[in-house]
């Protein structure tokens, strides 16, 4: 049997995805619950697969739930590139964009919105270069780059340069399917603490991580410490611990193929926002404001 798929089931889909609440897309979305979950439920049916487990306090993607939200994404991407198009495409613009970006945002948000861009922009070319965030700030105040791509949630000072939040990223658990916290109906960050924690590093990860634990007076039990991504992915899959960090990071799969899930945290814990930054007051070249002007629009800004 057909099925109509309209761009508006997955925007829904989308937000309930990026949310992990119904409630969450419905208001965000600007519309009823009762609208979202109906496209989710067309969307299952038309499929015939499960797209979302239900938890009591809120839905995780199932493994067929995050292959259609990549192929979901990609589709909405591609629509707002195509509404893009008419007012700031220029074929034939030329020149350079200078851009500086740290570890996370430079591995996991950024090229493919880079390879987007270049679709538009074919004859703007990239000075990109992999800074950290202090070193970055100090680039973009000197004019060495034109933009930097950061985490903003890491930044004590962000009210000196022209910024942008591109993403709000929601932090949850990241555990293995057989470990006990993915038994629970509900996690809080006192249930963590009392399992071995894998504390990220790069990209100023455990500090930002305390600040929230710290917060809530509660120390996590860390028994890893790592820089490596790929090394954190494997331990928790492999269960020697469990992790909390956001959406834009996170995999279902080890390299080994080993299964990860995400469970949203109970106690309130501020999302990571990955955004731009700009030398306020400073007048950017023709690349570098298409370049700042499609990520705002690229990413619903």
């Amino acid at each position: 049997m057909a099925f109509d798929l309209t761009l508006r089931q997955l925007r829904y889909f989308v937000a309930a995805a990026q949310t992990g609440q119904f409630s969450m897309a419905a208001a965000n979305e600007h519309v009823s619950q009762s609208a979202i979950t109906n496209a989710v439920l067309a969307l299952e049916g038309a499929l015939g697969t499960k797209l979302f487990e239900r938890l009591p306090q809120g839905v995780a993607l199932t493994p067929d739930g995050q292959d259609f939200h990549n192929h979901a994404r990609r589709v909405l991407d591609a629509a707002r590139d195509a509404m893009h198009e008419p007012r700031f495409r220029s074929h034939d613009m030329r020149g350079v964009a200078r851009i500086a970006a740290s570890y996370t945002v430079l591995g996991y948000f950024l090229p493919e919105l880079l390879a987007r861009f270049r679709a538009t922009y074919p004859f703007i070319d990239f000075d990109l270069r992999d800074m950290e965030r202090p070193q970055i700030e100090e680039a973009v105040a000197s004019g060495e780059v034109d933009i930097g791509v950061v985490l903003l949630s890491n930044m004590q000072r962000a009210s000196r340069f022209g910024s942008q939040v591109l993403i709000r990223s929601r932090r949850q658990l990241w555990v293995a399917p057989t470990h006990p916290l993915a038994q629970q109906h509900t996690v809080s960050l006192k249930d963590i603490a009392a399992h071995p924690y894998i504390m990220i590093t790069v990209d100023e990860g455990e500090h930002s991580t305390m600040r929230y634990w710290h917060k809530k007076r509660i120390e996590p039990n860390i028994a890893f410490r790592t820089s490596s991504m790929e090394a954190l992915r494997g331990l928790v899959a492999h269960g020697f611990g469990v992790t909390v960090l956001s959406d834009m990071v996170f995999r279902p799969w080890s390299l080994e193929g080993k299964r990860i899930e995400a469970r949203p945290v109970h106690d309130v814990i501020p999302h990571m926002e990955a955004g731009m930054i700009w030398r306020k007051g400073a007048t950017l070249s023709g690349p570098a404001t298409a370049l700042q002007q499609f990520l705002i629009h690229a990413c619903g800004g």
